[in-house]
């Protein structure tokens, strides 16, 4: 049988990938029956066989061999003559098997045939895509770059589907070029006018999760788990670790001998600063470690308005702040409070270095303390306002501004 332009078709749609051969077979079947009912009005008496690995299609029609005269349906029954012209042996009573060619349907209901499949296959093709990436939401998936746009970066993976990486879930050091090969998570799967949207993050905390899973065989394991991360991408993160285990050190575990696990995660994400830290049910010991590396003095909790106020002593301040406040900030989603830092304002406390102040007394100010010897808060304080003066070339009004920020710091 000529397999015309229908079954060439069926060589291209039998290597989809997405699609298994049972619902191909379905579908293929589907379409022809649609084609027998719109010749012989009904697809009852009529056996389609589908071969998907090599495109052979074949179609029987049976119909019941009947007295002449007799036959009320043509498309069910053949009279005994006709029957007999066709296979001399056949008797009334018996089934009438023919093979139906493709050739009988016509070449516009065969194009109409085509187009259907195409239809057909391509919208499996987009479930198929969905359903497979819906599972896989919170998988790392790697892609190679295919487009780079202002506001995202078109991905496509092993087999060629599309993927999308939002700038905004893209960690600012990323810069891709066409070619690169991306790892991120799968995000969020949407289908937008009956086509499958991908979106995938290198931002999210899934991704880093993902990473230390794969380095850290602990925790693939089940033996460490994670119990929550912070991210400011790019800049730095926090991750909470505890072990069922206690031979174990999660901590140890996750950045690995000489920091040999936790350097790959931290290329991967652009020399971000990950601390990781222990897990503890202890709020206080808690808070006291996401704010490493910072050393703290003492923490006064409220409970009821999930605040933390947190002593260290001068020269902790900075550490536990953080370059641009990630430290602080990071500290407080991964312990749930909100977390306001001071300076340790008891007298016996150590002496401050006069740059401590600098975000309040001016730097040629300091400056003119320092020339005399006055590189400390209390080394200022021990001096009166008129020796202050007379030792520097500051006005008396300038020298009491200054006393009077230094002695705020401990009181």
């Amino acid at each position: 049988m000529s397999n015309i332009n229908l079954i060439d078709s069926f060589q291209e749609f039998k290597d989809f990938k997405n699609i298994d051969r049972p619902t191909m077979m379905s579908v293929l079947e589907d379409v022809f029956r649609s084609m027998i009912r719109k010749k012989y009005g009904n697809d009852e008496n009529c056996d389609v066989i589908v071969n998907t690995d090599n495109g052979d299609l074949e179609i029987w029609r049976t119909r019941k061999v009947m007295e002449d005269g007799f036959s009320e349906d043509d498309d069910l029954e053949i009279e005994l003559a006709e029957a007999k012209t066709l296979d001399p042996t056949l008797e009334v009573g018996d089934d009438y098997i023919e093979q139906v060619t493709l050739e009988s349907f016509g070449r516009r209901a065969i194009l109409a045939a085509r187009q259907t499949l195409v239809s057909k296959i391509l919208e499996l093709e987009k479930d198929e895509i969905f359903r497979k990436y819906k599972d896989r939401v919170g998988e790392i998936v790697t892609g190679e770059v295919y487009q780079v746009w202002k506001k995202e970066t078109l991905v496509l993976d092993d087999e060629g589907n599309e993927l999308l990486l939002p700038k905004s879930e893209q960690i600012p050091a990323d810069y891709f070029k066409k070619g690169d090969t991306v790892k991120a998570v799968v995000d969020k799967v949407e289908m937008l006018n009956s086509n499958p949207k991908i979106i995938i993050s290198r931002t999210a905390p899934e991704f880093l999760q993902r990473l230390f899973e794969m380095e850290v065989p602990e925790i693939f394991d089940g033996l460490i788990t994670i119990k929550k991360i912070v991210r400011e991408p790019g800049e730095r993160a926090k991750v909470a670790v505890e072990s069922y285990d206690d031979r174990i050190d999660p901590v140890g575990a996750c950045v690995g001998m000489k920091g040999s696990r936790i350097h790959g995660i931290v290329r991967e994400l652009k020399n971000e600063n990950i601390d990781v830290i222990n897990y503890t049910n202890n709020l206080q010991l808690y808070i006291q470690r996401a704010l490493s590396p910072a050393k703290i003095t003492s923490i006064k909790l409220d409970d009821e308005k999930k605040t933390a106020a947190v002593y260290l002593k001068p020269d902790q301040v900075s550490l536990a702040i953080g370059r641009g406040g990630h430290n602080i900030k990071l500290a407080g989603k991964l312990t749930g409070y909100e977390i306001d830092v001071y300076r340790e304002a008891d007298e016996t406390d150590e002496d401050v270095d006069i740059e401590e102040f600098s975000d309040e007394i001016e730097s040629w100010i300091i400056d003119e303390f320092k020339r005399i010897g006055l590189d400390t808060a209390k080394s200022v304080l021990a001096l009166t306002v008129n020796e202050l003066v007379k030792r520097t070339d500051l006005e008396e009004e300038t020298v009491k501004d200054v006393l009077s920020i230094l002695q705020a710091e401990f009181e």
